[in-house]
């Protein structure tokens, strides 16, 4: 079986699962978030049960539209908080909370061979420890709290071999833009994605993060690595609980397979509307930016910053231009504090803001306005996806958005040496 399936197997009770198989599946931790857990709360009220299966594999994070942007907000996360109290569930209060995605792998709620479900498309980014992690609808979601159980069809997979070595700025996000930019947003459609190679066996854990994170950019169920000394390093200090982890399986056992060296890739940009319209980043230094962004749960981690802090430190942020950093979680914005990032960021004259989804999802600290144009460090440039549907954004990696927010274009960090 590949990875995916030996997961999927051991948590429905099964010696072996196919693609294809329809199967009811065990999670190991169900999440949910301030937009979604409402939603999923109404749906399980009206099955008329006082208690969820297990208050210990259920949490809730109010991350997308907090701190409170508006009436509406709070009373949103109002709703999470009342829940929670109830229920005895886990839950993030403002101030402890981070984003969901950074902070759920940093307090070690999820762990190798887990199965992860929550009620948002970014759940894939916990393959990146060899879990199999994916979103699902907040009905689906209520009906996990409910029964402690999911219906599911095993996905196919999709192995994608990285050879060579990485050139300088370039890494996870360069590495999954530049995959879905081959394959296209549907180019993964429902199937699992294996991520290996000798790139990814040097790759750090924030790096995997990102792929994993953006596997549902190229319509893949889940995005996974395998659970090397890299991730095992990651885990110890933080698991709270036991846990197995799985080796990958035979190529054979791919619905298939790519390959790729990408020794001599430049840093990759994502242009308007889509993930996939990806080309080099020297293809657009032409493009002048209104705001840069570095953070989310695509690249909001302590290695996003410092390479950020890295690219910036020394310069200022262009006249007219909007650099705001959004630390992934309170730790990462403890460490970048100990470690001097954020007096470069405020010395370079970016707004550094406390834990948020933020303006990602075009919610809040930092909509634009028509006309306006941003490079992020984010996972989608839908149309109106930070705002208006007269804006644009564009992808990048944090060394990217750094640079291009000094030069006040779209540019490559080489331009500042």
């Amino acid at each position: 079986m590949t990875l995916a399936e030996k997961i999927l197997s051991a948590r429905c009770g099964r010696d072996s699962v196919a693609p294809g198989d329809f199967i009811n599946v065990r999670p190991d931790m169900i999440l949910s978030n301030d937009i979604t857990a409402p939603i999923a709360i109404k749906e399980f009220r009206k099955l008329g049960l006082k208690k969820v299966f297990d208050a210990s594999k259920i949490v809730m994070i109010p991350d997308h539209f907090v701190p409170n942007k508006d009436i509406a907000s709070a009373e949103q996360v109002k709703i999470l908080r009342e829940f929670a109290l109830e229920q005895g569930i886990i839950f993030f209060e403002c101030g402890q909370m981070g984003i969901e995605h950074v902070l759920l792998p940093e307090q070690g709620l999820v762990l190798p061979g887990d199965v992860v479900i929550g009620a948002d498309s970014h759940t894939c980014t916990y393959g990146a420890l060899g879990a199999f992690a994916t979103g699902m609808g907040s009905t689906d979601i209520a009906m996990a709290m409910a029964t402690g159980e999911i219906w599911m069809k095993v996905p196919p997979t999709i192995r994608f071999i990285y050879h060579g070595q990485l050139p300088k700025w370039v890494g996870g996000k360069d590495l999954i833009l530049y995959t879905i930019g081959q394959i296209g947003v549907d180019g993964a459609l429902y199937a699992s994605m294996e991520f290996t190679g000798e790139v990814i066996d040097n790759l750090s854990m924030d790096g995997r993060f990102t792929m994993a994170n953006m596997a549902i950019e190229a319509g893949g169920k889940a995005g996974l690595c395998c659970t090397d000394d890299t991730a095992v390093k990651y885990v110890v200090p933080r698991a709270k609980r036991n846990w197995v982890s799985y080796e990958l399986g035979s190529a054979d056992e791919c619905a298939m397979v790519y390959e790729w060296d990408v020794t001599h890739i430049e840093p990759q940009v994502a242009a308007p509307h889509l993930p996939s319209n990806t080309k080099p980043v020297s293809a657009f230094r032409d493009v002048a930016i209104h705001q840069s962004v570095i953070g989310s749960c695509t690249n909001g981690r302590m290695e996003d910053l410092r390479l950020a802090a890295a690219v910036i430190k020394g310069h200022k942020v262009a006249p007219f231009v909007r650099c705001i950093v959004i630390p992934g979680s309170q730790q990462v914005y403890l460490e970048a504090m100990r470690e001097g990032l954020v007096e470069t960021f405020i010395n370079a004259g970016c707004a550094f803001s406390t834990p948020t989804c933020g303006p990602c999802l075009g919610g809040h600290m930092g909509i634009l306005a028509a006309g306006e144009r941003a490079i992020a460090t984010t996972n989608r440039n839908f149309v109106g996806r930070m705002g208006s549907t007269m804006s644009e954004v564009y992808l990048a990696n944090p060394a990217v958005a750094a640079a291009s927010a000094v030069m006040g274009r779209i540019a490559s960090p080489d331009e500042l040496a």
